[in-house]
């Protein structure tokens, strides 16, 4: 009997297994070809051929053949038709060639039948091949009892002479009617793996070009924006969820919502690079329209550690009631939080690159230069549009909008609203950008001295040159009226009234007199101090704060542009020396 029993195949199973855990699971065809997958994987495979044929409607075909260690006749007995066999308790965690395996309960192979009629199984181990096929109709004309029962595969080939290794998995009689899309079918594995050097996956249609399958094609079909690198790029987050460094992965945002008809918003969870957990948010509050933005993918392969079974069936889901992955979702909610918040910042920084680039106006720099009171009232409006992103057909308009605010505000709008004279500005502009007021007046008035040396051309300096330019002289002009009036040069000489005529004595007193004064007053405030006091004294000390600043440079700015109609003066010579 014992020797009978090793010519045969046997699976035993209760009647409804195959139903509820093949046919009723899995109905597409790339969750069936991922499960197989998985199986290549753990007999440590480097090549996956899948071969999708359809030349023939009626009699379509996928082989999916390995180059992994492959399975004898024994190994098909014990462990490829024992349903529900947890491997890595009955053999080890790691494959012989070391790898983690994926998997765990068994139910797999079942996943076959959910597209396909007939599975023809042929494996070469140790020089022999051995092939055999199982058919679903045959199953299920089983006794249908609630009893176990077994179900003996037909035997097409045992033990023969081989060379290779290796399992090649046909799939006959498939229940699809369309013909296969390679390229959809290649992406959809894709998203079902975390792909590296280990395992090429190859996809051919017929005797088309074969198609590698990338973890680039995840998210070939999506314009990504902005990417982070779990946990490298999460640094700013800081949590103390005791799992926190061992999660990797990526996680994107697209410049355009994802449509949902894609399947791929939210966050996929892998454990030893398999797929574990659909994309979702991992939270029931979902209304940010962040979250039309986000995908990516995670692996968590702590999670097979874990001493309770946690992964759906499927595995597609995790569950989410365990205390253990119930701490991963709460994690995962303040992740996500996060990177919202991140995300906000990103794209307000990327347009205002983008509106500062078309509107040529550096946005962040000119903001620099704002002061808080007009930056308050203004700020928010720029902000408004440095955040509308969702809106391209408005960009020219925010373009133009900002580029009249800009003229309306500029740079150190308090110092250009002054108006000052041009000769005065550009001597004054870069101490005062530096907030160095009381040098910015200090220079303002060295700028005066120089330009009123080349007007006269005076070989006098500072005070000297000051006290002898505007020097006064007290007059008699026309009877017994007394004026001061100016001894050498006068500002005044070329203005006029309405009808051509001068403007009264008493006037032109009380103008040069008052501009005399103006002038040594100026020397006196702003030049005189820095031969007494250290300039970081004076600075830091609050003397002269930017409004002092600027009030003084309003003043200096009337006395530039006096100095422009600078002229000897006439008057002396109608004027009769006061005795």
């Amino acid at each position: 009997m014992r020797q009978m029993d090793n010519e045969r195949l046997k699976m035993t199973f209760m009647p409804n297994t195959i139903e509820h855990l093949g046919v009723r699971l899995y109905s597409t065809i790339p969750p069936v070809i991922a499960e197989l997958i998985a199986n290549s994987y753990d007999a440590d495979a480097k090549r996956v051929t899948i071969k999708l044929i359809d030349t023939d409607p009626s009699n379509k075909e996928i082989i999916v053949e390995d180059d992994g260690h492959g399975m004898s006749f024994d190994d098909i007995n014990s462990k490829f038709l024992r349903i529900g066999r947890n491997r890595r308790v009955s053999d080890a965690d790691k494959s012989p060639g070391g790898r983690l395996v994926i998997g765990k309960k068994g139910l797999g192979k079942l996943s076959f039948f959910g597209i396909a009629n007939k599975i023809v199984v042929s494996t070469s181990k140790d020089g022999k091949r051995n092939v055999f096929e199982l058919n679903w109709k045959d199953i299920i004309n089983q006794n249908s009892s609630e009893r176990p029962i077994e179900y003996e595969p037909r035997i097409i080939e045992k033990d023969v002479d081989d060379t290779k290794t290796g399992t090649t998995i046909t799939l006959k009689d498939i229940k699809r009617i369309t013909d296969f899309a390679p390229r959809q079918i290649a992406t959809s594995i894709s998203r079902f793996f975390i792909i590296d050097d280990e395992l090429d996956i190859i996809v051919q249609h017929n005797n088309s070009n074969p198609v590698q399958v990338t973890n680039e094609m995840k998210y070939e079909t999506l314009d990504v924006e902005f990417e982070w690198k779990a946990p490298t790029d999460l640094s700013g987050f800081k949590d103390d969820y005791v799992h926190r460094n061992t999660i990797s992965g990526k996680i994107f945002t697209t410049k355009k919502p994802i449509q949902p008809a894609t399947n791929m918003r939210g966050i996929t969870l892998f454990s030893r690079k398999k797929l574990v957990n659909l994309p979702e948010y991992f939270s029931d509050s979902t209304s940010s329209h962040f979250y039309s933005y986000l995908t990516g993918w995670l692996e968590v392969d702590f999670i097979d550690k874990l001493g309770e079974e946690v992964i759906g069936t499927n595995r597609q889901s995790l569950d989410w009631d365990n205390p253990d992955i119930s701490k991963l979702r709460k994690y995962l909610q303040r992740m996500i939080r996060f990177l919202e918040k991140q995300w906000r910042k990103e794209r307000e920084a990327k347009q205002t690159r983008k509106i500062s680039d078309q509107a040529n106006i550096d946005i962040n720099e000119w903001l620099k230069t704002i002061p808080d009171e007009i930056k308050k009232d203004f700020g928010p409006i720029l902000d408004s549009f440095r955040r509308n992103v969702d809106f391209p057909e408005k960009q020219n308009e925010i373009i133009s909008t900002v580029k009249n605010l800009h003229g309306l505000i500029p740079e150190y709008p308090l110092l250009h609203w002054r108006y000052l004279h041009p000769t005065l500005k550009t001597a004054i502009e870069d101490c005062y950008k530096k907030g160095e007021y009381y040098t910015a007046v200090f220079e303002g008035v060295k700028k005066y001295i120089t330009e009123l040396q080349t007007k006269t051309a005076s070989k006098l300096k500072d005070r000297n040159l000051l006290e002898n330019i505007y020097a006064l002289e007290k007059k008699k002009v026309g009877g017994d009226n007394e004026y001061f009036l100016p001894k050498r040069w006068s500002v005044i000489e070329k203005y006029k009234k309405l009808d051509n005529t001068d403007f009264d004595n008493e006037t032109k007193s009380n103008i040069i007199q008052g501009h005399r004064n103006l002038v040594l007053a100026m020397w006196q405030a702003f030049r005189d101090p820095i031969s007494h006091e250290l300039v970081d004294e004076l600075r830091s000390s609050g003397l002269y704060t930017e409004k002092d600043c600027l009030d003084a440079l309003s003043l200096l700015s009337h006395l530039f542009r006096r100095l422009d109609d600078i002229q000897k003066t006439t008057t002396i010579q109608q004027a009769t020396k006061y005795q």
